[in-house]
């Protein structure tokens, strides 16, 4: 079989799954357990035909595939894939192009450009900005908060990346108490460490409450970053941005903006006011795949700094080509073997358009709170919160019979929630970020949560 045909193979059987996706059951039909049973045998001592593989994979692979591009997957925040952004994604692989350095892959390092370019202009962030693609959000923290770290000891004359962090001045890290786990990680892996984090009080939602961080700045002048969060994972609550931007900064403080999904609010008219003051930070996180619905994975990571960003991050060898006029990617990443991942982005923002991604992120928005409106008037149930994308609810019968009612939705297949704990209480998480789901989706999945409420 030729490549040609053996791609040929590969595109129908694609275009089969995602042909089924409106009827197709959400959630796996085999467990992990069951998987290994079918695909953990021996590996054979002779080749196979790559179309036997291709069938073969599919075939048993497809019992434990989780339909997380399904228009009625509200599981963690995950999205879908836009036909473009796929197609784009099948030439990147194709192409296999390394995009370390600009000299060896000048196309993909003008595509990497230019769509960093775009997300500074559609996430409204300044355009003098530096920039990184990298794998997700966990990434993109690690990157951004290495270049706080390099400008805030900077600041007071300790050079992190010849002298390290032993003997350096404690760097101190408030958040807040509702923080997203990745940002603990992060610090653990720029060497910082947990204990270096100062959690400060929030709101009733998780929103970090500004008097509380006022209070803080006030108890040391240590070299400070303080971590927003742009979305609460489970409420989808907003920081107050602007207001911690104004005191941290009066203090010299580094602000950090996790904005995983929520930073995408600024590029719909309708809801950027929710964000506003965002572009008024010191670096900024997000995620393509969670809102713009490129394939897995793409983090973006920008920094106001572009000089501690590139001090914490740019590396020389003597068998690297380059040109220094031009944009090495591998200034900006802590990441040398990189997948061209900026190009299903530039193909998901071109087909898109200004327009088409505010229409987007504004039926996103609308269908959750589509979501929290009509679960709201359900019996037996309660929402909590409901903002951004994010959706949280729970059995007023309690822990158990909210445990009972994610199980009884998951395996009915119709659609696909998370459970979570908030404030003590077992929780059931609806996010909304598939460019398929529609109010239809919608309506249809909250039939299916009230069929299993009356199971119940």
């Amino acid at each position: 079989m030729s490549e040609r045909e053996l791609l040929r193979t590969a595109a129908d059987h694609a275009a089969t799954y995602l042909e089924g996706l409106p009827e197709r059951r959400v959630e796996a039909d085999v467990e992990g357990t069951g998987m290994r049973a079918t695909l953990g045998k021996d590996l054979p001592d002779l080749p196979t035909e790559p179309r036997r593989v291709l069938d073969d994979l599919v075939a048993l692979a497809d019992p434990g595939i989780t339909a997380m591009v399904s228009p009625r997957y509200f599981g963690l925040v995950v999205g879908g894939t836009l036909p473009a952004a796929l197609a784009a994604d099948w030439l990147t692989s194709t192409w296999d192009q390394n995009a370390l350095l600009a000299r060896s892959t000048p196309a993909v390092a003008a595509i990497e450009e230019i769509t960093g370019q775009w997300f500074l202009d559609v996430l409204k962030l300044p355009a003098t900005a530096s920039f990184a693609f990298v794998t997700g959000c966990q990434m993109a923290h690690v990157t951004a908060l290495a270049a706080a770290r390099h400008g805030v000891l900077a600041r007071i004359g300790w050079n992190v990346e010849e002298n390290g962090l032993i003997g350096a001045p404690p760097v101190r890290v408030i958040v807040g108490g509702e923080r997203h786990v990745t940002i603990d990680r992060a610090l653990r892996v720029l060497g910082l460490g947990v204990s270096c984090i100062k959690a400060v009080a929030v709101d009733a939602n998780g929103a970090m409450n500004l008097n509380a961080l006022e209070a803080e700045l006030r108890r040391s002048d240590r070299p400070t970053i303080v971590c927003a969060q742009l979305g609460n994972v489970n409420t989808g609550a907003i920081d107050p941005i602007a207001g911690i931007c104004e005191v941290a900064h009066a203090a010299s403080a580094w602000v950090h903006v996790d904005g995983a999904f929520g930073l995408w609010a600024k590029a719909s008219p309708a809801y950027r006011h929710l964000i506003e003051g965002s572009e008024n930070a010191d670096s900024w996180a997000t995620d393509a795949h969670m809102v713009l619905n490129v394939p897995y994975d793409c983090g973006f990571a920008a920094v106001a700094d572009r000089s501690a960003h590139e001090g914490s991050m740019k590396v020389r060898a003597p068998f690297f080509l380059q040109d220094e006029p031009i944009r090495e990617p591998l200034d900006w990443t802590p990441e040398s073997s990189r997948r061209a991942r900026a190009i299903p982005a530039y193909a998901a923002l071109r087909s898109l358009g200004r327009q088409g991604l505010a229409e987007l992120v504004d039926r996103l928005f609308t269908c959750a709170e589509r979501f929290a409106s009509q679960l709201a008037a359900l019996p037996r149930l309660e929402v909590l919160a409901s903002d951004l994308n994010q959706v949280l609810i729970r059995a007023i019968d309690g822990d158990t019979v909210t445990d009972q009612l994610v199980n009884q939705i998951q395996k009915d297949g119709t659609c696909w929630m998370s459970p979570s704990t908030w404030q003590g209480h077992r929780c059931i998480r609806i996010s909304v970020c598939n460019w398929r789901t529609t109010e239809k989706d919608v309506d249809r999945s909250i039939d299916a949560i009230a069929s299993a409420l009356t199971r119940l």
